[in-house]
């Protein structure tokens, strides 16, 4: 299928080739399909399947198995480990009154995280062009999945990362996998701003979701879950909120599944940030009439973003599918965690703001009883080792979580006992008394 870039803000075009990180009036670049040589739905949908059995690396892969939807690469080009195989939990839905409740567990990536998604296709379009080094901003996990997805194509990688804000799964990843990592004595938003600047000045590839081809890989997360549900999709998804990537991504991929008559329906969409990290959130209580940003602070390290680079998009997204933003506090992330922990649905803290916000919305009844919900798990639970040691040792307050003593009941502590098999026995039979 034919594409170009566009401006989200004025319209503007341009090749897909021309190296921009955006258009000329400043604003925002999407990746547009040209609808018009788009074939049936019935077609998209026997193409897609049919790669099922392939064994073929690019039809291995959950992301560009749909690439008919994602982007032209030439076979010599990809860089895939493959991504994207990830697996949809059916949860039980009846203690909030669903008729269906779905985790979507994105962790199950190479690298931990859905990054992998968005990474194969900016990395691939990036070799595609030459690319003399690869450079990103990171609360973590954008790092751990570019110097992975870096590696594999030969190009050199560097990372820059808030000092002390980073959780140590994620920046363990980065330097295992050779990435140059350079900690700043700041934000992850003043990273941001600085490798956007590095990245135009300096002739290197930006591959943060500023960059529209990452989101074009980011798209699949719903088109996946779509054919994993049997061609249809659920009342309401559910995304942890950030930089805004995955909701301008989401956002995009329902616009085009709707223009392309593989859906009649569109789900609403819901993102839900944490309270200390909020400034989409915030724009929504006005009709997102007035965005400002602030200085992040949360456990959720992975949405730790006070000043995210997609929220045109983000606003396009949530207005497109009549959606929803809402904030949540640490304490209740930590607990949603928890729930999920033991259902061994294991996730980093940020994805579980998905169930913590889903709890919120059903309290307010913006979420109806015998509707259905699709949460979005977007990282390991190895991703952050230390929160969820502290969260079982009952040690959260030490992490200057407000309300962390409710969180108490979380613990479950190792126990120190003698190597005597008798004693040993006997602590295991009054346990399952």
């Amino acid at each position: 299928m034919n594409r170009q870039l566009t401006c989200v803000t004025c319209g503007s075009t341009y090749p897909l080739e021309d190296q921009r990180l955006r258009c000329h009036c400043g604003g925002l670049l999407d990746v547009q399909l040209d609808m018009d040589s788009a074939p049936s739905p019935a077609a998209f949908a026997a193409t897609f399947e049919s790669r099922l059995p392939s064994r073929l690396p690019p039809d291995l892969s959950g992301v560009w198995r749909y690439r008919e939807l994602v982007l032209d690469v030439p076979p010599d080009d990809l860089v895939t480990f493959p991504e994207g195989r990830t697996n949809l939990y059916d949860l039980d839905p009846t203690p909030l009154g669903l008729s269906a409740l779905w985790a979507k567990h994105e962790g199950e990536n190479p690298t931990g995280s859905f990054k992998d998604r968005g990474m194969t296709v900016a990395v691939s379009w990036a070799r595609h062009q030459g690319a003399r080094a690869l450079i990103c901003a990171s609360t973590g996990n954008t790092s751990a999945s570019l110097a992975a997805y870096g590696a594999r194509a030969h190009i050199p990688v560097f990372v820059l990362i808030p000092e002390g804000k980073i959780a140590q799964g994620k920046l363990a990843q980065a330097l295992a996998y050779g990435a140059h990592t350079l900690q700043i004595d700041g934000s992850f938003d003043d990273a941001m701003y600085a490798v956007e600047q590095m990245a135009t000045q300096r002739n290197l590839t930006l591959v943060n979701s500023l960059n529209p081809f990452r989101l074009e890989g980011q798209k699949t997360i719903i088109l996946d879950s779509f054919f994993q549900l049997g061609q249809m999709l659920p009342d309401w998804i559910i995304v942890p909120g950030g930089n805004l990537g995955n909701t301008s991504a989401f956002g995009k991929a329902l616009i085009e599944m709707k223009a392309l008559d593989l859906i009649d329906r569109v789900p609403r969409l819901a993102v839900i940030q944490a309270e200390g990290a909020s400034p989409f959130a915030r724009a929504a209580q006005g009709d997102f009439q007035h965005f400002e940003p602030m200085q992040p602070e949360t456990v959720a390290t992975a949405i730790r973003i006070g000043n995210p680079v997609n929220y045109e998009k983000a606003v396009r997204a949530i207005r497109f599918t009549d959606g929803i933003v809402t904030s949540v506090t640490d304490a209740e992330i930590l607990k949603a965690k928890h729930d999920l922990d033991r259902q061994a649905i294991g996730c980093e803290p940020a994805s579980a703001a998905t169930l913590a916000g889903l709890r919120r919305l059903t309290r307010e009844q913006v979420v109806r009883p015998g509707e259905s919900v699709l949460l979005i798990i977007t990282g390991n639970l190895l991703k952050d080792p230390d929160t969820t040691i502290a969260l079982a040792t009952g040690q959260t307050a030490a992490l200057g979580i407000p309300g962390a003593a409710a969180l108490d009941a979380c613990a479950n502590e190792p126990r120190h006992v003698p190597s005597d098999p008798e004693t040993i026995a006997g602590i295991i039979e009054e346990e399952l008394q």
